[in-house]
């Protein structure tokens, strides 16, 4: 999971199942809105890190895809159950980037819990995925949630995903794909790239992406 340090570090992509280094061009500073203070560093990647993070969704696709709905809504919903053992954790990540209070935040992390869960509903055209790689642009106005009604109901079909949050609010989203890791999900199916217009477009150059935005 992700902790402040004295320095701020470079939060690492999430590739192939696990925490993926880059030597990026550039990073962008994670500040929180309210004091200022630098928490972490994004890299600022581009076509190479997405083709990589693409190649990986790819590889997984054929397990993913094969293995039957429900096996998948069941990962899923035991993502959810390690998402609410967390849920404080993922609630002050979202306050320190966003600046947004806690009651807010709290109800983005248990509306993300829902939807993992199966409780609610994620974006409706989402659910018409077929199996492929789905790239998902994420805000900073719900940077937990709003990739998430996007990237369940894929998953839920059969498609991988990688997940571009904006670059200064990286970190919740991050620590959900560490758990994933935690909850077995197959490396390749939840990724996570960095960076800003340059990553983006470097998810539109690889053929057989289909691109949305949180």
């Amino acid at each position: 999971m992700m902790f402040q340090t004295d320095e701020p570090l470079a939060i690492p992509l999430w590739i192939n199942g696990h925490a993926y280094l880059t030597l990026a061009p550039a990073f962008q500073d994670v500040r929180n809105p309210a004091s200022g203070v630098v928490l972490r560093r994004t890299p600022l990647c581009g076509h190479g890190e997405a083709q990589k993070a693409v190649e990986a969704a790819q590889d997984a696709l054929t397990l993913w895809a094969t293995q039957t709905r429900d096996a998948r809504a069941n990962l899923l919903s035991a993502l959810g159950a390690a998402l609410s053992e967390y849920a404080g954790h993922f609630a002050r990540l979202i306050v320190e980037e966003t600046g947004v209070d806690s009651e807010a935040a709290e109800a983005e992390v248990s509306g993300a819990i829902e939807l993992l869960i199966g409780n609610a509903a994620g974006k409706a055209a989402a659910e018409a995925t077929r199996p492929g790689v789905v790239g998902i642009v994420g805000n900073s106005a719900a940077p937990l949630l709003g990739p998430l009604q996007w990237a369940v109901p894929a998953l839920r079909a059969g498609a991988t995903v990688v997940i571009k949050p904006n670059p200064a609010t990286p970190s919740a989203i991050f620590a959900l794909a560490e758990l994933t890791g935690r909850c077995a999900f197959p490396g390749g199916v939840f990724s996570i790239l960095h960076g800003g217009e340059a990553a983006v477009e470097g998810l539109r150059r690889v053929s057989g992406v289909k691109l949305l935005t949180a």
